[in-house]
């Protein structure tokens, strides 16, 4: 018993810990670490962008769209804004792309986050056989594109070059990734190019029909280079090189490892979401959650009396816990994560009902006190761990196939169902065995259990 008092004593300091981290109301100034809020409670900017489709079939559209989706969510991810909304709206006449980013209140920063990433197109050649040549390096062929703003020598310009060339289905949304290197015998900057399978199968397809042709390369509508393919390249690589700045080759590499745009989209729209709103929902969130909270730990101590009071104590410990947690990893919290961390709430106390009900039936066998605690834990376990196990099944199935909201929900509940399994097992059964009963009039005064 003395080893479960102590054991019982160090749960709740760690709960105190947990708790003026979550909340401290005093002490040093870096100790205080915000939690990090989503738009819908800390305001931001909402932008919409009109995504250009028409050079694209059906098919090509949705997974072009899809793949837009994703690079500018992962690009503002980047730059350490958590859990954007990126979301499509497909119509008849247009795509638009909707971006929320939290805690940016100045437009323009807003749009230059997400930046003008680049549009890397290849075009063929129609018929016309030109002149050439592809470089060779460390003895692998690749394409090498020059960086001028101007079309190179033999480049037809934007007009010609439209009834010259025609574009295929190697884009941007093939590269794998773009480093900054230094060429070997110059030791100018340049920005090498990998394509992923799928890319490199098309690179090699469309240098084997087009040897003696010109391939152009478009970045960003203008076109750079037209080398001139002299024999089929496998190995999906290329070069961008030129009058580089080591600057300008990193900043390049990065634009385009963030995610080269499979379309070109245009900004429509821009707003500001004041944080107001967001305060008001923020406080309307832990009203309800103080609220659940007082409305569980009334009805427990009320119905199961001691081990209610325990429950709920050990329920303490589990939201000091869970809200550290938050804030360490850190999560995002949006109204919808909050409303998981509510749920997970009831889900911890239905593992204690379940416990206490299995006491109590032991109880009333004649068991001792001792017995009736370790077999009501022992018989209610295999429930808790089935409901508990389908529930992650469940948050995971919502991670996998959800939107950035449904995600933070899924992860909330995912985190508060783990801490309540522990707050369930460990932290009540310790605080039940550091409390022993053996008389059993007293047993029935604090059980509410009538013993034969």
């Amino acid at each position: 018993m003395i080893r479960s008092r102590i054991f019982a004593l160090v749960l709740l300091f760690v709960g105190l810990l947990a708790g003026y981290f979550v909340a401290p109301l005093w002490g040093p100034s870096w100790l205080v670490i915000p939690f990090r809020l989503g738009l819908d409670l800390q305001g931001g900017t909402h932008l919409i962008y009109r995504a250009d489709t028409s050079t694209l079939s059906g098919g090509d559209q949705d997974a072009a769209l899809e793949s837009l989706r994703d690079v500018i969510e992962r690009r503002v991810n980047l730059f350490g804004v958590a859990e954007p909304v990126v979301q499509l709206e497909k119509s008849a006449t247009e795509n638009r792309l909707i971006v929320e980013i939290a805690g940016v209140f100045d437009i323009a920063d807003a749009i230059a986050l997400i930046g003008e990433t680049p549009v890397l197109v290849f075009y063929k050649q129609k018929s016309v056989t030109l002149e050439g040549d592809v470089s060779v390096n460390d003895g692998t062929p690749v394409v090498t594109i020059p960086s001028n703003p101007e079309p190179p020598e033999g480049l037809p310009d934007r007009q010609a070059g439209e009834q010259a060339f025609e574009a295929t289905s190697l884009t941007g949304r093939f590269l794998k990734r773009a480093d900054l290197q230094f060429d070997s015998t110059t030791n100018q900057p340049l920005v090498s190019l990998e394509f992923n399978d799928e890319g490199a199968t098309l690179f090699e397809n469309l240098t084997k029909e087009n040897i003696g042709k010109r391939i152009a390369i478009y970045l960003d509508g203008v076109p750079i280079s037209a080398p001139v393919v002299n024999e089929a390249i496998n190995g999906g690589r290329a070069q961008i090189s030129g009058n580089f700045t080591p600057e300008e080759a990193r900043a390049l590499s990065r634009r385009l490892n963030a995610g080269a745009l499979p379309v070109p989209i245009m900004l429509l729209s821009q707003q500001n979401i004041g944080a107001a709103l967001g305060n008001e929902e923020l406080e309307k969130s832990f009203r309800a959650a103080f609220v659940g909270f007082g409305a569980v730990a009334l009805f427990m101590i009320g119905w199961y009396r001691l081990p209610g009071f325990f429950a709920i104590l050990a329920l303490g410990v589990y939201a000091a816990l869970v809200l550290s947690f938050f804030k360490l990893i850190p999560v995002t919290l949006t109204t919808a994560g909050i409303a998981g961390f509510i749920l997970s709430i009831g889900m911890a106390v239905d593992a204690n009902i379940l416990i206490f009900e299995r006491m109590k039936e032991e109880l009333r066998a004649g068991k001792s006190f001792g017995s009736a605690l370790e077999d009501g834990f022992g018989r209610a376990w295999t429930s808790i761990r089935d409901s508990n196990a389908s529930s992650l099944i469940t948050s995971a199935i919502l991670w996998w196939f959800g939107t950035s909201a449904v995600k933070g929900f899924a992860l909330t509940l995912s985190i508060g169902i783990l801490v309540s399994m522990f707050s369930a097992i460990v932290v009540t059964r310790t605080f039940l065995r550091a409390m022993a009963i053996r008389k059993e009039k007293l047993i029935k005064i604090l059980y509410g259990v009538s013993i034969s």
